[in-house]
C-alpha cells in the first residue's frame, strides 16, 4: 500500500458493531426491516455524537452505547466534570504542602526556622476523604461505562482500586492513631491519581518500560566499568608512613563504600579535579587514572545511554500520532455507520451513506470548536450530493486536524490623503523595526548606568541621568502605541498579542513614572528619590524597562533559522506535558520518602556531634555541608524536599549531600541519593534530549524539503503532518479490522 494512497475510512470490527446494534446488513430492500430498520433515530443521533467528541479528543469508542450510558458518558466528559476531577487530583497532591511537617514556614534554614503552623488532626483528613470520594465516583463510572469484561482487561483501572483501598486502609490507621504516626503511604500512593488520569503520560511510561532492557545493559556496564576502577583504586591509593602522603587515601579512598562514592560522583564530574588533587600533587602520572576513568564513563558510556534512550524514542512522537489518528479515524468511521443506519438511510444504495440533515444535525449537537464546526458545515453545504459515501464523510472531518487560522480586523479606510500617508508609514513593519532599535537602545542605557553606580556609595549617586532617559523611552513608547493605533485602529492593534503586551507594558510605565514624579518631583541634578521613601517604586520603574527585551521576540518569525528553532521549543513544550508529569510523579514519590527516611536528621552545629568530622578547632572543613552553609537543603518539610531534589538533580555539589546525609542518618542513605540521581538525571534528563532531538529532526527534515512553508501549513497540527504516514501504521494494526 502506498503512503500517499488514498484509502478507506477506517472501519471498526464487524463483532464489535453487531453487538452494539450499530449494524444492519444490506442483502436487499427488505433486509432493512428484517435486522431492525425501525430503530430508534435519536439513539442512532447520540451515538454519533459521542463517537464525534471521542474522535475530536483521540478518545477509545469502546464503550457502552445504550442511551443512558451515552447520557452518563456525555456528563463524565464534560468540562465541569473534568475541571472537578483535575482540582480534585491537584488539592490532593497539594495536601503535602500543608500536612505536617508543613511547608508554610518563612525558611527551611534550620538555623533560622520558627516552628511552623500543622494543621488540627481531622482537617486535612477530611479534604482527602472527599478527595477519596470523587475518586471512587470516578473508578466507578469508568467501570461501568467500559463494561465487566473490559474491566478485567485494564490493569490501570484494577490498579486504581487497589490504591483507593490502601489509602483508605492507611486513613483510617492514621485517625486511629490521632495523626500522630511517622509513615503514611497513602502519601507516596497520591501521584497516581495524577498517572492513571493522562493517556499520554501512560504511554510514555510504557516507552520508558520498553526501553528499560536496554538501559540496563548500559547500567550494567557502568557497574562493571566503576567497580574495575574502585579495585584499581585501592590498589593504587593505599595507607603510607608519610601521612602527608596519604591525603588521597585518607579523603577519598579509605574503604570500599567511600571509593565507590567518589569515582561515581566522579561520573558526573561533580568533584573534578578536586578528587584527582591530592595524587596528582605527588605525581603527575596519576592523573592518567582519573582521565581513563572519565572518558571511559562520562565521555562513552553515558553518551552510549544517551543514544540508546534516543533510538528507542526515535519514533515515539510518530507512533503516538499515528495512535490518536487511528482513533480518531475509527470514531468518526463508526459515526458513520450509526448514521447509514437511519430510517431515512435509502436501503436500497449499493453501499452504505449518510445523509447531510443527519450529519447537520449531529454537528449542532457536538461539542467542538466553533471554527471547526463551522468549516465542516461550509463544507457540506458546498457538496452537492444528498448522500454522503464513507469517504465524503471522513474528507469532511479533515477540519479537526487544522488549527483555526486567526483572521485580523481589517484596518480603517481614512479618506483623506494625508491620514493615508500617516497609515502607510506608521502600519509599515520598518516602524516597529525602530522600536525594536529604541528598545535595544533603552537597555543598553540603563546597563551603561547601573555598571556604573554598581560600586558607588547610596550618597553618590545621581539618578538624573537615569530619570531623564526613563523620560524620554516611556513618552516614546506611548507615541508608538498610539501611532499604530491610529494606523492600525484599535481593534486590529490588540489582536496582535504583541502589541497587547507592548501595549500594557507601556500603561504600566506610564503609571509607574507619573507615580514617580507625584511622590519625588521631576528628575533634576542630585535626584535621589531612593532616600524619601521606599524603593519599591523606584525599583519597579527600572525593572519594568527591562520587560521591553521580550520587544525582540517579534523579530524572531523573520529569521528563518531562528523561527525553526522557536518553533520547535513551543512544539518540545507541547508534547513535554506528559515527560513533566511523569518527572512530577517521581519528584513527589522521593519527596515524601525522603520525609519518612530523614526528617528531622539535619540540626545545626550547637544541637549535636555528628558534625564533629567536619570540623577541627572550630575550623569547619572546606566544601563540607556545614562549611557551604546549605542548612536550607533538608528533608524537614515537603518544600524543601523537593529543592533538596531537584539541587542533586541537578549534580552540583551533589557529593556534599551523600556526605552529610550519610553522616547525618546513615552510610545507607546513599543508596536514596544514588537511585534519585538514576532516575531523574540520568534516565529523564536523556529522556528530555531525546524528545528535544526528535522534534528538531523532524522540523529540519520538513525545513530541507521545502525552504519555505505556507502561514496555513504553519498553522496545521502535529497529527496532519503525520496523517499521509497513517496507512502504513494501518497495515502494521490490521487485527483491528474485520
Amino acid at each position: 500500500m502506498e503512503a500517499g494512497a488514498e484509502v478507506e475510512p477506517l472501519l471498526p470490527p464487524r463483532r464489535w458493531r453487531v453487538g452494539r446494534g450499530l449494524w444492519r446488513e444490506r442483502d436487499g430492500a427488505g433486509s432493512a426491516g428484517e435486522d431492525g430498520a425501525g430503530a430508534d433515530n435519536d439513539l442512532h443521533i447520540n451515538q454519533a455524537i459521542v463517537f464525534i467528541e471521542d474522535a475530536i479528543q483521540y478518545r477509545s469508542i469502546n464503550h457502552r452505547v445504550d442511551s443512558k450510558s451515552l447520557w452518563l458518558y456525555r456528563w463524565y466528559y464534560s468540562r465541569t466534570c473534568q475541571w472537578i476531577l483535575n482540582l480534585t487530583i491537584t488539592v490532593i497532591l497539594a495536601l503535602a504542602f500543608i500536612e505536617e511537617p508543613s511547608s508554610l514556614t518563612v525558611t527551611s534554614d534550620v538555623r533560622y526556622r520558627l516552628p511552623s503552623w500543622n494543621p488540627p488532626c481531622g482537617l486535612t483528613e477530611s479534604m482527602e476523604l472527599l478527595c477519596f470520594l470523587v475518586f471512587m465516583v470516578d473508578v466507578s463510572v469508568k467501570t461501568y461505562l467500559i463494561g465487566w469484561k473490559e474491566f478485567w482487561k485494564n490493569k490501570w483501572l484494577m490498579a486504581y482500586i487497589l490504591t483507593l483501598i490502601v489509602s483508605l486502609a492507611d486513613w483510617i490507621v492514621s485517625l486511629s492513631f490521632f495523626c500522630k504516626e511517622s509513615v503514611r503511604i497513602r502519601r507516596i500512593l497520591r501521584p497516581f491519581f495524577l498517572l492513571q488520569n493522562s493517556s499520554m503520560m501512560k504511554k510514555t511510561l510504557k516507552s520508558i518500560n520498553s526501553t528499560l532492557p536496554e538501559m540496563m545493559s548500559v547500567f550494567l556496564l557502568l557497574a562493571v566499568h566503576l567497580a574495575l576502577f574502585t579495585m584499581f583504586a585501592m590498589l593504587l591509593f593505599v595507607r603510607t608512613k608519610d601521612n602527608q602522603q596519604d591525603k588521597e587515601w585518607v579523603v577519598y579512598f579509605r574503604n570500599l563504600p567511600d571509593s565507590l562514592t567518589s569515582l561515581l560522583v566522579l561520573l558526573t564530574t561533580a568533584n573534578n579535579p578536586d578528587v584527582m588533587m591530592p595524587a596528582y600533587s605527588k605525581n603527575r602520572a596519576y592523573s592518567i587514572f582519573f582521565i581513563l576513568f572519565t572518558v571511559l564513563g562520562n565521555l562513552f558510556l553515558m553518551n552510549l545511554l544517551t543514544a540508546i534512550i534516543y533510538n528507542q524514542f526515535r519514533g515515539y512522537l510518530l507512533k503516538s500520532v499515528q495512535s490518536s489518528l487511528f482513533r480518531r479515524r475509527l470514531g468518526i468511521r463508526a459515526a458513520f455507520e450509526v448514521l447509514s443506519s437511519l430510517k431515512e438511510t435509502p436501503a436500497s444504495a449499493q453501499q452504505s451513506c449518510v445523509s447531510g440533515g443527519a450529519l447537520l444535525q449531529v454537528l449542532q449537537k457536538a461539542e467542538m470548536d466553533s471554527h471547526c464546526k463551522q468549516a465542516i458545515m461550509r463544507s457540506l453545504k458546498m457538496c452537492s450530493c444528498d448522500q454522503l459515501s464513507a469517504a465524503q464523510f471522513q474528507k469532511l472531518f479533515e477540519e479537526l486536524d487544522k488549527d483555526a487560522i486567526k483572521q485580523h480586523p481589517p484596518s480603517p479606510e481614512y479618506q483623506s490623503h494625508f491620514m493615508q500617508k500617516m497609515q502607510f508609514a506608521f502600519g509599515h513593519p520598518y516602524f516597529g523595526y525602530l522600536g525594536n532599535v529604541i528598545a535595544l537602545a533603552n537597555i543598553i542605557s540603563i546597563c551603561v548606568v547601573l555598571v556604573m553606580d554598581a560600586d558607588k556609595q547610596p550618597s553618590e549617586r545621581d539618578d538624573f541621568f537615569l530619570g531623564a532617559i526613563n523620560c524620554f523611552f516611556i513618552l516614546y513608547y506611548l507615541l508608538e502605541m498610539l501611532l499604530k493605533i491610529l494606523a492600525m485602529g484599535l481593534k486590529r492593534y490588540l489582536s496582535y498579542p504583541s502589541n497587547r503586551f507592548d501595549g500594557l507594558l507601556t500603561v504600566i510605565l506610564l503609571i509607574l513614572e507619573i507615580a514617580t514624579f507625584a511622590v519625588y518631583g521631576f528628575p533634576h541634578p542630585g535626584w535621589r528619590p531612593e532616600f524619601m521613601g521606599l524603593l519599591s517604586l523606584w525599583d519597579m520603574v527600572r525593572l519594568v524597562n527591562m520587560l521591553i527585551v521580550f520587544r525582540f521576540l517579534r523579530i524572531i518569525p523573520n529569521m528563518k533559522f531562528m523561527s525553526l528553532v522557536v518553533t520547535t521549543l513551543l512544539d518540545l513544550v507541547k508534547n513535554l506535558r506528559a515527560f513533566a508529569g511523569i518527572l512530577l510523579v517521581v519528584f513527589y514519590a522521593f519527596a515524601i520518602t525522603g520525609i519518612m527516611l530523614f526528617k528531622g536528621a539535619v540540626v545545626s552545629l550547637g544541637d549535636t556531634s555528628a558534625a564533629n568530622s567536619t570540623h577541627d578547632n572550630g575550623t569547619l572543613q572546606c566544601g563540607t555541608y556545614e562549611q557551604l552553609e546549605y542548612w536550607p537543603n533538608n528533608f524537614d518539610d515537603f518544600a524543601a524536599a523537593l529543592v533538596t531534589l531537584w539541587d542533586v538533580m541537578v549534580v552540583n555539589n551533589w557529593q556534599v549531600f551523600l556526605d552529610a546525609f550519610s553522616r547525618y542518618s546513615s552510610p545507607w542513605s546513599k543508596i536514596y541519593f544514588v537511585a534519585w540521581w538514576l532516575i531523574s538525571s540520568v534516565i529523564w534528563v536523556n529522556l528530555f534530549v531525546a524528545l528535544l532531538l526528535e522534534n528538531f529532526i523532524h522540523k529540519w527534515d520538513r525545513r530541507c524539503q521545502r525552504e519555505s512553508l505556507s502561514d496555513i501549513e504553519y498553522q496545521r497540527t502535529v497529527e496532519l503532518m503525520f496523517r499521509k504516514l497513517l496507512p502504513c501504521f494501518l497495515w502494521e494494526n490490521s487485527c483491528w479490522f474485520p
